[in-house]
């Protein structure tokens, strides 16, 4: 694939092109086929969903109903949305802690994700898992992890599965600019281009790993060429367009049933809340975080588009969002009333 100069997410100036085969193009808003009404309106209405249970799970926090961590997902909507639309089914995701929208883009209900942030029976885990362990067989989500980058070799070895049994499905393991940097990804990276095993490795990055920024934190902030070494190509994506996403998600997954092995997709997001809802984030300026939500935020980019095209008006928006107001409303009561796990449960889903 030709490389094509790009403006990346955040304002951050593109990194430095790498003589290297293995680094194909940088995909953003700019060069990326536009959507059709359908995948606006589609997208639009996935990341609203996302943003408003976020904001929602927020607020329970707050007033005590979630306990433990609960890291948010607001600002990096696009990044899920835009890979669950080139997705087929029986493709396998796997993630870190910051985990609830990619579980509301799988498909799982949001009755069940909320429950099981409360700690109730009728959570996705039974009100034992809680914010960072989710799972659902039937949707192919495979976690919802608190260790650091644990997820990565537990996606290589769905990917391994998936070639084992010839299936044709591609694993998509996420993770964070500050697990890039752990032992066991450069492990996996090794494994997976050996044996030319079907994931996408995606860097989620938002900038800050915890409260560290990146620019202090790794030797090689370009992460997309974390690869290099091992022959796995990899890709920048704007990660606050959705059209980028779905677009280098493609190209990606079409490498992988080809045969051709592994690929990085780095995105080029940023989250608006702290690392997690404890964290006060005094590592960056309000307006830093402003900037990012009133230049890039990937829902108001849609809803823009929606109304500059006329396939949406206000009010038909307007009513979007009252749905989605109305199923997060739902799920927030069906968590805080919903009944606790009986004292029985300690002693089932134990392996020994």
């Amino acid at each position: 694939m030709a490389q094509t100069k790009s403006a990346s997410a955040s304002g951050r100036k593109p990194a430095a092109k790498s003589a290297s085969k293995t680094v194909s193009k940088e995909f953003s808003g700019k060069n990326t086929p536009e959507f059709g009404k359908d995948d606006d309106l589609h997208a639009y209405r996935e990341m609203l969903l996302i943003r408003r249970f976020e904001e929602k799970a927020g607020q329970l926090y707050g007033m005590g109903f979630i306990g433990g961590f609960c890291h948010l997902y607001i600002g990096q909507e696009a990044v899920v949305v835009g890979m669950q639309m080139a997705q087929q089914e029986g493709d396998q995701v796997i993630t870190a802690y910051r985990d609830h929208g990619h579980m509301l883009a799988c498909g799982m209900s949001p009755r069940g994700v909320m429950a099981e942030l409360t700690g109730r029976q009728g959570g996705l885990s039974k009100g034992k898992g809680g914010s960072m362990h989710m799972f659902s067989k039937e949707k192919h989500f495979y976690g919802g992890h608190g260790i650091v980058g644990a997820q990565v070799s537990l996606g290589t070895g769905l990917a391994f599965a998936n070639a084992y049994r010839n299936n044709d499905s591609v694993s998509v393991a996420y993770f964070g600019d500050g697990a890039a940097n752990q032992g066991q990804v450069y492990e996996s990276f090794n494994m997976a281009a050996l044996w030319k095993l079907p994931i996408i490795y995606i860097v989620e990055n938002n900038r800050y790993a915890m409260g560290t920024s990146t620019a202090r934190a790794t030797a090689q902030s370009n992460y997309s060429m974390r690869g290099v070494g091992f022959g796995i190509p990899g890709v920048q994506v704007d990660g606050m367009d959705v059209r980028a996403v779905k677009a280098a998600a493609d190209e990606a997954l079409a490498h992988c049933r080809s045969g051709k092995g592994p690929i990085i997709l780095e995105m080029l997001t940023y989250r608006y809340r702290g690392h997690s809802m404890s964290d006060p984030a005094k590592y960056r300026s309000k307006e830093e975080v402003q900037k990012m939500r009133s230049e890039q935020d990937p829902i108001e980019q849609v809803r823009n588009r929606l109304l500059e095209k006329g396939w949406a008006s206000e009010d038909e928006l307007k009513a979007i969002d009252k749905d989605i107001r109305d199923i997060v409303t739902d799920s927030a009561d069906f968590a805080q009333n919903d009944p606790e796990p009986d004292a029985s449960e300690l002693y089932t889903d134990i392996l020994l």
